[in-house]
């Protein structure tokens, strides 16, 4: 069994950063893609981002392209989200979800390990 662990959120003045990690213990860390959703208070979860195993490719959503990175360190077992030019509408709490196949099926929302979130808040 494999727990994704998140941290690094906070609250945060609009046009500020944060940089979100996940980390993983269990099965050597370059098994899995990794991605990155948020749910906002009375909404779905949404799609952020996703990269590769070794991170080769990586996915966006239109809403946060741009301005938020996704990238790795298998070295260190971690994936990061660096999110730039925050605004309120970001206010979410952020989850890390990792798929044993293609970061593709993150985009598509298939997952098959989730973390248990990190609140983000930007205040305007």
């Amino acid at each position: 069994q494999v727990q994704p662990v998140e941290s690094g959120g906070g609250l945060v003045q609009a046009g500020g950063s944060l940089r979100l990690s996940c980390a993983a213990s269990g099965r050597t860390f370059s098994t899995y893609a990794v991605g990155w959703f948020r749910q906002a208070p009375g909404k779905g979860r949404e799609f952020l981002a996703a990269i590769s195993k070794f991170g080769a490719g990586t996915y966006y959503a239109d809403s946060v392209k741009g301005r938020f990175t996704i990238s790795r360190d298998n070295a260190k077992n971690t994936v990061y989200l660096q999110m730039n030019s925050l605004k309120p509408e970001d206010t979410a709490v952020y989850y890390c979800a990792l798929n044993l196949n293609s970061a593709a099926l993150i985009r598509a929302g298939s997952v098959d390990y989730w973390g248990q979130g990190t609140q983000v808040t930007v205040s305007s």
